[in-house]
């Protein structure tokens, strides 16, 4: 896996690159700012790049919106974006797409996870952090799942499979189906193989009610 890191705290960046390069992948670049990261794109052709949801020069928003640029400049490449702090709203703009990654920078500590994740991500799966999808899938007043079947689409939303969310859940695979197939079908989101399915279960019970 060829990866492209942009993080302006200069020890992480040196860590996320050594990790990278110790999970057997090719860091092909680093930068300390969103601005040319298109640019680095273009011309390294990487499978993931991980940004940091807030760079120079402002600290706000700078990476969100790189990622988002990116997606619609390399919709195949996965974005894996990483921020101190829970912030849904970009998470929920950005998970759209597919191939997409939002995990906090702790979890970068969990190494094992945080690369299975990233390969995830740059596969086309998903992940988010399980403390963003928590915020996320908060229960509503009008909320239409049970509670068993908001936990599977957290875990769903997390990215993990049937068989991961039936380990998590101590439950048998066919159980896990059965709660996924009555979720989409409470959301009005067809019932298919397709993994993107998956996300949109998520983003439609986010959306307007």
């Amino acid at each position: 896996m060829r990866v492209v890191i942009a993080e302006d705290q200069v020890l992480l960046r040196a860590g996320l690159a050594r990790l990278f390069e110790d999970g057997g992948h090719e860091v092909v670049a680093t930068l300390g700012r969103a601005e040319g990261l298109l640019d680095v794109i273009a011309d390294t052709r990487p499978d993931l790049a991980v940004l940091d949801i807030r760079m120079p020069p402002t600290f706000t928003d700078e990476g969100a919106r790189a990622a988002g640029a990116i997606k619609a400049a390399h919709p195949d490449l996965g974005v894996l974006v990483l921020s101190q702090h829970v912030e849904t709203a970009h998470a929920v703009s950005l998970v759209t797409s597919g191939g997409f990654g939002y995990l906090l920078k702790d979890r970068v500590l969990e190494v094992a996870d945080f690369l299975a994740s990233a390969e995830r991500v740059a596969s086309g799966g998903s992940a988010l952090d399980p403390k963003v999808v928590a915020s996320l899938v908060a229960r509503r007043p009008d909320d239409p799942l049970t509670d068993r079947e908001r936990e599977v689409l957290g875990l769903m939303a997390e990215g993990l499979t049937n068989g991961g969310i039936a380990k998590r859940l101590f439950l048998s695979e066919r159980t896990v189906e059965a709660h996924i197939r009555h979720l989409l079908m409470k959301l009005d989101v067809p019932d298919d193989e397709d993994a993107h399915r998956r996300v949109l279960a998520v983003l439609t019970y986010l959306g307007p009610r």
